[in-house]
């Protein structure tokens, strides 16, 4: 009689074990499934920021061109060129 009541303790005992066994694997694979979501978002939000980056460089740059600057310096301050006869050269007096 013994060995049929350690016989049927291994068995619950190992029927607890493969059942624990299973809901841990599940569980696991839960967070690996939550974590494969989080990481494609994040993956997506790189890309956009990415993409917002390369025209952010490329509005910096079209807005730091000579002509541009220039451009608008004639238009808003109304400033322009100087003519050669318009220089004044102002000399530091000597201390």
């Amino acid at each position: 009689m013994t060995g049929r009541r350690l016989l049927f303790g291994a068995l619950a005992f190992l029927a607890a074990a493969v059942t624990a066994s299973g809901v841990l694997v599940i569980q696991a694979e839960h967070q690996a499934r939550q974590l494969f979501v989080e990481l494609e978002a994040l993956n997506r939000e790189r890309d956009r920021l990415q993409a917002d980056w390369g025209r952010l460089q490329l509005e910096e740059s079209t807005w730091a061109t000579h002509g541009l600057i220039e451009a608008i310096a004639r238009e808003r301050l109304s400033l322009r060129r100087v003519e050669a006869d318009e220089i004044v050269l102002v000399a530091e007096p000597d201390s």
